[in-house]
């Protein structure tokens, strides 16, 4: 279990997946994702049963955050193109209950998922991939130091229309001279 001040991460379980399926189902979710049309959850379940078969580090997890003395699963994260010979990871991550969106929990959650991967994963690199007309993402990566590398041009076609890629990092030096006062 990985915690922040308002959010954790478990691994996701057989029993997150409806959940994750009823996000996919928002078009303004999926229009964030690598996702086009919707998933069953038959599709979601191989999708998992495929999750498992790959490291424990990159097993997906489920973000949750304190409802009482309960815990609501409210997003997923992970890691994918794991490099540990050059020491670098890329990530992906939501929070599914549009609801819970503008609350700066993207951000933490971030933050989470970056310093499990510099300070557990002892990673050099962490990099991503972002819509260009994602503006609230683009805001979050920025906040968490993350550095435009650059653009794949009209690298996506949805919605009748092609859109732009930014690819994102952050090294671990940089995060260092974060985390020190």
């Amino acid at each position: 279990m990985l915690n922040a001040q308002r959010l954790r991460l478990r691994l996701l379980d057989r029993g997150d997946l409806s959940r994750c399926v009823s996000w996919l189902h928002e078009p303004e979710i999926r229009r964030q994702l690598l996702v086009i049309l919707p998933f069953s959850l038959e599709r979601e379940e191989q999708w998992f049963a495929q999750q498992l078969q790959q490291p424990v580090e990159l097993h997906p997890f489920a973000v949750e955050r304190p409802i009482g003395d309960d815990w609501e699963h409210i997003g997923v994260a992970g890691y994918q193109n794991l490099d540990w010979r050059n020491r670098s990871v890329e990530i992906g991550l939501f929070i599914g209950e549009k609801a819970l969106w503008g609350l700066g929990l993207g951000t933490e959650l971030t933050e989470l998922v970056v310093r499990h991967a510099f300070a557990s994963l002892n990673m050099h690199r962490v990099h991503l991939r972002v819509f260009a007309d994602n503006a609230r993402a683009v805001r979050v990566y920025e906040k968490a130091g993350f550095v435009r590398e650059g653009c794949q041009r009209d690298a996506d076609f949805r919605e009748g229309r092609y859109r732009d890629v930014l690819l994102y990092a952050l090294l671990r030096p940089e995060w260092d001279a974060r985390m020190t006062p």
